[in-house]
């Protein structure tokens, strides 16, 4: 027989070494399988509820998908080319083709999922969305072609399928087990809820977090480089012991309390938001805790001690936050070359667990900055009180009109800022990861201390606080002239915009308004008591000065008898508090603090030289300095006896943040420049410095020249005046013409009607008329205006008011079932005030009487313990400010009710 009669004998479609590999191959596949089915159910799991469900464990899957994939690609090649090449011939035909498109079905999803791993398109165009679906639905479509590849070829051992598919499933259900393990929960060390207090700040665990974890600012920066170096420079980062005057603070402190107690941990209050990273590590208790060389020492608030926060819980402050040990992507601690850039490329493939990491609504708030800037003091630091209240940024910036959620606003703006953020975190240009439009938030935080940039050579930062003061936050006026040099001479006023003579040898009141124009909280806040904001004032007759006040000394010393804009503190024994000695804090000899949208009036008296002639020129500036100079004394002091510092002390820099200037004839009657101010608004100012000094209730006499500012703004066509003008009626108990002005004030078109409502009901309680009263503040409450941002709801002043009308109210109801109707309303009512500002004095004072009223006990006991917690205790503070009083001329004629300063060389 021929060579060609012999029938040639067809290759097997699996050799024993195609077979070997097709069941490594298999293995691989169902490990894969499972893996693709755990990833898939995450992510649908997410989508139906709207939720990222992705965790670390999800990540190392996602990670170990890749791997697999990419390690079972060239042997699945290799298989498929020797498997086609065995079988390309046979008489199958149906098997044949099945087996190409089940070939070209596990391609596509090799050359999609190498197109999503190396981002060939982007993952959110329609390339990247298209590469997606076809490696999620392309598997499927492989399952079917497979099966039927094997329905036209050798018989289907379905037995040894379903434990296949079983397989699949169990593995893909140990995921799943594995997904809701968290790792950071299995060696909890330290901690407890006891370690914290009496700080706010919790662990989520109520564990220590390794310090290396909340130490990886470095790591951010790889992929946020300008975010790092603005946070680098702010003062976010110089928190902790790497701010010298906090280090000189925090140092006395834990001595005195070590002296005092036998332990530091006092101290902690200031920990949990000056030095988390040794706070949250376990470091900071240890009395011989290095806080130089340790590096916890030197990080301040890092990164991811702000991004790591996961709640917070009121707005009590003191650092009322829970942070967590972040979960990161993998390899994110390593140094290796390799693993770090695959740690990058997981970042930017899978950026929502990032994002669900380190960026939460919570940090859009206001209650977010709340937790840190918003102070009380707690017994253990100075074993007086359970309670005193220290800063607060955050009351005073919810009850304003620059919030939108305070209702009785002299100024509102356009829209209303709802957080810190807009303010003091602005969008700047940024090429980093993750910006929106080419923007980020400014990280170096622009606000006001100009001190530690310039103690730490950051001279950038320095300017940017000191540009960002001088940016229209508050404005001077130099308004008026009285004649006699009291408070209710004749007025000449406005200055600029009328002729003015001055006599010689005449005394003179020089009035001078300060407002605040865009600062969103009481001015000046932050260390109100360490800070030195003051009116530098001068006049001169043809260039020579003749008055004064303001001045500093060659020592940087500012005239005890100026007028400083801060709060002036003393502790028990009637001493100035100027150490930033916090657990000395005791009581303020006064306040001259300033609530956004105000302005205040300061006086000053001169009298004009016997010989005056020509023109007199009076200069006022507003200047500020972050940390007075007596304060940076013992700051310096310090770091000498450390051998760090060596000569004078050094003065820090002041900021010019406002100033006026005008000139007065003296030898004919003339104008001067007229103001850029509108006169109405220079006249309203004025009123309102006045008014808020006559509501001081110490000194009724300014309401009267109140109410001459804003009859001159009636004057000038605005219905602001009339709203001003009940207002101040209201107070003077003139009812029925605080009734009159509001009527007129809607007659006129009054833009803030919210204004009238709430005046509406103070005037209709005072009258008895407790329905429409009750009427008049649910109409406040009610009041929304999206397009402004305006949400009164929030207002619990008046939420107060609406109570307190509701109490009295049940006290006239004759029926029962009524009378205790209005004491659950007002119960409510209270409530509300309590879920804004759980210290509130009233709400605990009043609810103590609603539910005595009710017959609950227990609760009214609850509520009279709070209240003694919160009320202040006046016998002590008032001896503590008369001994310091009688001790310092200059600060007890600044304590006065009203305060009038000579300008004399």
């Amino acid at each position: 027989m021929s060579i060609e009669g012999v029938k040639r004998k067809a290759r097997p479609a699996l050799t024993p070494g195609l077979r070997k590999l097709f069941y490594a191959l298999a293995a691989g596949i169902a490990l894969l399988g499972a893996n693709s089915v755990y990833l898939g159910g995450i992510s649908l799991l997410g989508f139906l509820r709207d939720a990222n469900f992705e965790n670390q464990f999800y990540l190392f899957m996602f990670l170990f998908h890749l791997a697999l994939g990419l390690l079972l690609t060239l042997p699945f090649l290799a298989f498929a080319a020797f498997h086609m090449r065995n079988t390309w011939r046979r008489r199958n035909r149906k098997a044949v083709n099945l087996g190409h498109g089940l070939f070209a079905a596990c391609v596509g999803v090799i050359l999609t999922g190498i197109v999503m791993t190396v981002r060939v398109v982007p993952l959110d165009s329609l390339g990247g969305r298209l590469s997606y679906w076809l490696h999620v639905l392309l598997p499927v479509v492989a399952i079917f072609a497979y099966v039927a590849h094997r329905l036209y070829g050798p018989r289907i051992k379905w037995k040894w399928g379903i434990c296949y598919g079983v397989s699949v499933a169990l593995v893909s259900g140990g995921m799943v087990a594995f997904h809701g393990q968290d790792p950071r929960l299995w060696n909890v060390r330290g901690g407890g809820e006891a370690y914290f207090y009496p700080s706010e700040s919790r662990t989520s665990t109520l564990g220590f977090i390794p310090r290396e974890s909340l130490m990886m600012d470095r790591y951010c920066q790889e992929c946020h480089p300008d975010a790092f170096d603005q946070h680098y420079q702010s003062v976010h980062h110089l928190s902790s012991f790497n701010n010298p005057p906090y280090l000189f603070s925090v140092r006395e402190t834990r001595a005195e309390l070590m002296k005092r107690d036998g332990n530091v941990q006092g101290a902690r209050f200031c920990a949990g938001c000056h030095d988390p990273v040794p706070f949250f590590s376990g470091a900071f208790d240890d009395p011989n805790f290095d806080d130089v060389n340790d590096p916890t020492a030197n990080e301040g608030i890092t990164c991811t001690v702000c991004h790591a926060i996961v709640d917070v819980h009121g707005t009590i402050g003191n650092g009322n936050y829970t942070i967590e040990e972040p979960l990161h992507y993998p390899f994110a601690y390593s140094d290796n070359p390799f693993l770090k850039w695959v740690n990058h490329q997981l970042v930017k493939a899978k950026p929502a667990f990032h994002k669900k990491t380190f960026l939460k609504p919570l940090h859009k708030t206001g209650e977010f900055c709340a937790t840190c800037h918003k102070v009380s003091l707690p017994y253990e630091l100075n074993h007086y009180k359970e309670w005193l209240r220290g800063q607060n940024h955050w009351d005073n910036f919810l009850l304003s009109g620059v919030s939108g959620n305070g209702s009785r606003s002299f100024y509102y703006p356009d829209l209303a800022e709802p957080n810190c953020n807009e303010c003091h975190m602005p969008r700047i240009a940024s090429e980093d990861f993750g910006a929106v439009e080419g923007k980020i938030h400014d990280h170096r935080f622009p606000g006001s201390n100009t001190a530690i940039p310039f103690m730490k050579g950051l001279f950038d930062q320095q300017k940017l606080q000191s540009d960002f003061l001088k940016d229209g936050q508050v404005s001077v006026d130099i308004f008026a002239l009285r004649k006699g040099g009291t408070i209710t001479g004749d007025l000449i006023a406005p200055l600029g915009d009328v002729p003015v003579m001055l006599e010689a040898g005449k005394s003179y009141l020089l009035e001078v308004v300060v407002r605040t124009q865009k600062v969103g909280h009481v001015f000046t806040q932050g260390t109100s008591d360490s800070n030195q904001l003051w009116l530098e004032v001068s006049m001169a007759a043809n260039g020579q000065e003749f008055a004064r006040s303001g001045q500093t000394d060659e020592n940087g010393f500012v005239d005890p008898w100026s007028h400083f804009l801060n709060s002036y503190v003393l502790d028990r024994r009637g001493k100035r508090v100027d150490r930033r000695n916090a657990q000395d804090i005791f009581v303020p000899l006064y306040s001259n603090q300033q609530p956004p949208g105000t302005g205040q009036v300061v006086h000053y008296r001169f009298t004009a030289p016997k010989d005056l002639a020509g023109r007199v020129t009076a200069k006022v500036k507003l200047r500020y300095r972050k940390f007075d100079q007596t304060y940076m004394g013992h700051v310096y002091n310090d770091l000498a006896a450390r051998g760090l510092h060596d000569g004078p002390v050094p003065q820090m820099p002041v900021t010019t943040m406002a100033e006026s200037e005008v000139v007065l004839n003296v030898t004919a009657a003339a104008a001067g420049t007229p103001s850029a101010k509108p006169t109405w608004q220079r006249w309203r100012d004025y009123g309102i410095g006045l008014f808020r000094k006559g509501n001081s209730g110490a000194s009724k006499g300014e309401l009267r020249q109140a109410s001459e500012a804003f009859h001159e703004v009636v004057g000038l066509g605005r219905s602001e005046g009339w709203l001003d003008l009940a207002r101040v009626f209201e107070k003077e108990g003139r009812i029925e013409d605080a009734r009159a002005a509001l009527a007129k004030a809607v007659a006129a078109g009054t833009k803030t009607p919210w204004v009238v409502n709430w005046l509406t009901g103070l005037i209709d309680r005072q009258n008895g008329y407790l329905d429409r009263a009750i009427s008049s503040f649910e109409k406040v409450l009610a009041t929304r205006i999206p397009k402004r941002g305006f949400d009164f709801s929030r207002d619990y002043q008046v939420q107060n008011e609406l109570g307190r009308t509701l109490l009295l109210r049940a006290r006239k109801a004759r029926d029962k079932a009524e009378r205790r109707g209005y004491y659950l309303r007002a119960v409510e009512t209270f409530s509300k005030v309590l879920a804004l500002d759980s210290e509130n004095l009233s709400a605990h004072f009043n609810l103590m009487q609603c539910h005595r009223a009710l017959g609950n006990r227990e609760q009214a006991e609850v509520h009279r313990k709070l209240h003694a917690k919160y009320k202040p205790d006046d016998n002590a503070r008032d001896q503590a400010v008369q001994l310091h009083r009688s001790k310092n001329p200059a600060a007890d004629h600044a304590a006065n009710a009203i305060v009038i300063y000579d300008l004399k060389l």
